[in-house]
């Protein structure tokens, strides 16, 4: 019986292995070679430049499938990127024809029957191709993008987990038809039995191919894009603030900024002149060049530019 448990950095990684074969293949797709001798789960990941915390978060959520990661923020989105990427290759490049070349051996090419399996298994493979080669299009160089502090506004991962559907309905009806119709003798029966082996592990690898997506790499992008979106406003604020006295290029004189913080601490244009000893007429002036300059015109615009400022302590500031 499998061993169930939550693993930590501390853990050996050969333990971890021996415990689950399964993450065999997570390995290289992480970029961790064998050869780890008895090192821990850390050790390994610091050696292999991988994200320790991203790692294991995988591994026990594949293992166990219990974890929850919508407001996790210690997830690398770069590593989940690098192992994404490279399960796409290992599936394409290695599995897909790995499989092929199995069923071709183990069937009989004269048989009307085997045929049609071939058929079926082509077509899954088109078909899961398709998948993955629209996420490494689309999907991954939006989230690249995301990671440079670009935001498209044409897509978000909204649109991707929306039409992420679970490729392996062919997969599941090739084994239907291999287990029920196809005849063999006795040494394709042993052939077909370890192929048939091979894609009941491959569909469990595609099963936890699909639940990284959902459940660890889309919160993860929907955080990014939230991060984003609050750094966009920051930068719209800031441009909002600087920007309108750099583009008439004029500065606020030191009366000008008085006049300012009076304003930000909700003083009528009255006590603003008794507080500076000038004349109400003075303050309106100094009000009217400030919106000029700054073309902000009001008082909570000019709170935001007092604070940024340093021109006030924002504790200090009703809001």
């Amino acid at each position: 019986m499998k061993n169930i448990k939550i693993y930590e950095p501390d853990d050996k990684m050969v333990t971890l292995i021996k415990d689950n074969y399964s993450v065999l293949q997570a390995l290289g797709s992480f970029g961790i070679n064998l050869g780890f001798g008895d090192k821990t789960v850390s050790e390994t990941c610091r050696l292999n430049g991988v994200d320790t915390y991203t790692f294991l978060a995988v591994v026990n959520f594949t293992i166990n499938n219990s974890a929850k990661f919508e407001d996790d923020d210690q997830i690398s989105v770069p590593t989940l990127l690098r192992y994404l990427k490279a399960s796409h290759t290992y599936y394409l490049d290695f599995q897909l024809p790995f499989i092929q070349r199995e069923l071709k051996e183990s069937i009989n090419d004269s048989d009307p029957l085997g045929k049609l399996i071939m058929k079926i298994y082509d077509e899954y493979s088109q078909e899961i191709r398709r998948h993955m080669k629209y996420e490494e299009k689309t999907l991954f160089p939006y989230v690249e993008a995301l990671l440079d502090g670009n935001q498209t506004s044409n897509y978000n991962i909204e649109t991707f987990s929306k039409h992420h559907e679970q490729t392996d309905h062919k997969l599941r009806e090739l084994k239907l038809m291999i287990i029920k119709y196809l005849p063999s003798d006795s040494l394709r029966n042993n052939q077909l039995t370890a192929t048939l082996y091979d894609i009941f592990n491959n569909e469990e690898w595609l099963r936890h191919h699909a639940d990284v997506e959902d459940h660890i790499f889309t919160p993860a992008i929907k955080r990014l894009e939230r991060l984003n979106v609050q750094s966009d406003v920051t930068k719209n604020i800031s441009s909002m603030v600087f920007n309108g006295a750099q583009e008439s290029g004029e500065a606020l004189s030191d009366r000008e900024k008085d006049v300012i913080v009076g304003v930000v601490q909700g003083l009528q244009n009255k006590e603003i002149a008794d507080r500076l000893n000038i004349s109400v007429h003075t303050v309106i002036t100094h009000r009217r060049n400030i919106a000029r300059k700054l073309q902000i015109h009001s008082p909570a615009g000019l709170t935001i530019y007092a604070i940024v400022n340093g021109l006030v302590d924002i504790s200090s500031v009703k809001l």
